[in-house]
């Protein structure tokens, strides 16, 4: 008895094996599909390109200096920097940096654009395997790693962040719905559905902060959903548990964003032109900036969300055909209501009708964009059509029908972007001579030290020329340029040391922008720098002779307190993970591969 129970689960476990290899395999040839445009026409210059392209070469070239876990950019603003690994969640940017490592720039967005959908079918896969059977598991798997939205992320956004945080949508979907009780956790104890939600949540909160605020929104309507459902409070105390948990592991990035986000400009996070009521489906906004009309992008990313509304009505009607009374309260059934739930909730946000709930809702403005729902909207449209084309006679020609209406996606999208100008094969060569040529690179506005004012004021006063050090005549004084001898012994993004050697007593100009975080010692003490009033830049007065001057980056206390927040939630999840092993243990119990063992030995 006790070999054969071996054998079965030995059986069952490559059969597992089999078939997660079948999705990666899957999921990996949809991938490269979608990525097919890139090695025909080299890199896309999307929205965002620029942006998440300066910040993989800085943190690649910071991991170099051993600085593994970057807060400081050092040459955004011309090479004055920002603090824009503080705010900007941490996994787009740590992939794109560990890519180019090992692979050119140039080819990273395609490797990124691979890697991301591969792991984007997986995680439907994950979630449509509790559902659907082996094909339509696969078929949801192909549907949702191209998917129009993902598409419109990638060739015309460039959103790494928001792209790799869609990937992991259907994992919390999978886990809101466990931890609520709408289905089965199997082989996961209730604490281990907790840490289960808790982890996938986090790591979308360290991917993009827009799509963690859909994620949060949507898990509690999954969770208020199931407390209605079940006539109980326990969906709703589950709830707050993982999403406790799951802020806590993300601790150390949200602390410090909390707090340290007015020492930055937020405000133009939601600037006038872009705030939500100006950005619903086919709005005409920008004419505070001259621009009439519907732009370009907004028509495409419209008619994107028509398309999806359409597929998901159809596939959703066909899906639901196939749901019997017997099977309402099954767990296709669930499936079918929640996905009804989430799509139609993500369809009405999009809508100018929901301005009221953009407004009151705490935190829904940072989504920015409505549109971004279709983020949301993509888990239903994979799943609905995969569970109306699964039982069907013919599969593959209703498979190559969505796949032709996925590539007609795709070749809008990527025209879309080939219309405004966005294929180029130099940006990338020419960012990298930026770099190398310690000239900097624009920076973004939201992150600027000090606030709007200074921002305003940088690239009008900031000079042409940018050397590390300057020296300056005394405050007070207006003379000739002091004689000053001046030595950098290092300059890293969160260090610089600078020896200077003068005759009287000087200021000395840092290509550096003031923030909080900075620890300015002069000669072993510290000293309040001055700051430059039109851009915020970092001035450090000197005494005569020969002064070492000493700049770093120190750990502030919110981010000290993040860390621990993040340490002490780690602990609890593995606590979490290990209780079950730790009371068979102690038992002295051990499993026995599906044999239940006597409790007396058979006379």
């Amino acid at each position: 008895m006790l070999f054969e129970g071996h054998s079965a689960h030995r059986a069952d476990t490559n059969e597992s094996v089999r078939s997660w290899l079948q999705a990666a395999g899957v999921s990996l040839a949809t991938a490269l599909l979608v990525a097919t445009p890139f090695f025909r026409m080299g890199n896309v210059v999307g929205h965002d390109f620029a942006f998440h392209l300066c910040s993989w070469m800085e943190v690649a070239r910071q991991w170099k200096d051993h600085i593994y876990y970057p807060r400081w950019t050092q040459w955004a603003n011309g090479g004055f920097g920002e603090p824009r690994f503080i705010f900007y969640p941490p996994l787009s940017w740590m992939l794109g940096a560990a890519l180019g490592m090992v692979a050119s720039w140039k080819a990273v967005q395609p490797l990124f654009a691979v890697f991301v959908q591969t792991l984007a079918g997986l995680g439907a896969y994950a979630l449509a395997r509790r559902f659907l059977s082996k094909e339509g598991a696969l078929m949801g798997a192909a549907f949702y790693a191209a998917n129009p939205y993902a598409l419109l992320d990638i060739y015309i956004r460039s959103a790494f962040g928001e792209q790799l945080s869609c990937a992991l949508m259907p994992l919390v979907v999978l886990a809101a719905l466990e931890l609520s009780g709408l289905i089965e956790s199997r082989g996961r104890s209730t604490t281990q559905t907790v840490a289960f939600f808790a982890a996938t949540f986090a790591m979308i909160w360290l991917s993009d902060v827009p799509a963690a605020v859909m994620a949060t929104y949507s898990s509690a309507l999954v969770f208020a959903w199931a407390a209605v459902e079940k006539k109980g409070w326990q969906p709703l105390w589950r709830g707050a548990a993982g999403l406790g948990l799951g802020f806590g592991l993300s601790g150390f990035y949200l602390v410090p964003v909390a707090y340290e986000q007015h020492w930055i400009n937020t405000a133009i996070l939601l600037p006038k032109g872009f705030i939500p009521i100006k950005n619903f489906l086919y709005a005409q906004h920008y004419r505070e900036l001259d621009l009439e009309g519907i732009t370009p992008f907004d028509w495409t990313v419209s008619n994107v969300a028509i398309l999806m509304f359409v597929l998901i009505g159809v596939a959703g009607i066909a899906a639901g055909r196939r749901v019997s009374r017997e099977e309402q309260d099954s767990d296709v059934g669930t499936l079918w209501r929640i996905l009804l739930l989430l799509s139609g909730a993500g369809t009405f946000l999009m809508m100018r009708l929901s301005w009221p709930l953009w407004r009151y809702l705490p935190k829904l403005l940072y989504v920015q964009f409505p549109w971004r729902w279709l983020g949301m909207l993509a888990v239903a449209y994979a799943l609905y059509a995969a569970a109306a084309i699964e039982q069907r006679r013919h599969q593959w020609i209703w498979v190559a029908m969505m796949f032709v209406i996925a590539g007609g996606a795709a070749v809008y999208t990527v025209q879309s972007g080939r219309s405004e100008g966005r294929w180029a094969d130099d940006i990338v060569g020419a960012m990298e001579d930026y770099i190398k040529g310690d000239m900097g690179y624009i920076g973004a506005p939201e992150y600027y030290p000090g606030g709007e004012p200074y921002h305003s004021n940088f690239y009008s006063h900031v000079p042409d020329e940018r050397p590390r050090v300057q020296i300056l005549p005394a405050a007070g004084l207006e003379s000739d340029p002091p004689q000053a001898k001046t030595e950098i012994e290092k300059w890293t993004a969160e260090e610089k040391d600078v020896q200077v050697t003068s005759q009287e007593p000087v200021q000395v100009e840092l290509r550096l922008l003031n923030y909080p975080a900075w620890r300015v010692e002069v000669n072993g003490k510290i000293e309040t720098p001055e700051r430059l009033t039109s851009f915020n830049q970092i001035i450090v007065r000197v005494p005569a002779g020969k002064s070492e001057i000493r700049v770093s980056f120190t750990h502030t206390l919110d981010r000290l307190l993040g860390s621990g927040l993040s340490i002490v939630s780690i602990l609890g999840l593995t606590t979490i993970l290990l209780l079950p092993r730790l009371r068979e243990q102690q038992a002295g119990w051990k499993p026995s591969y599906g044999v239940v063992r006597p409790t007396s030995s058979p006379r």
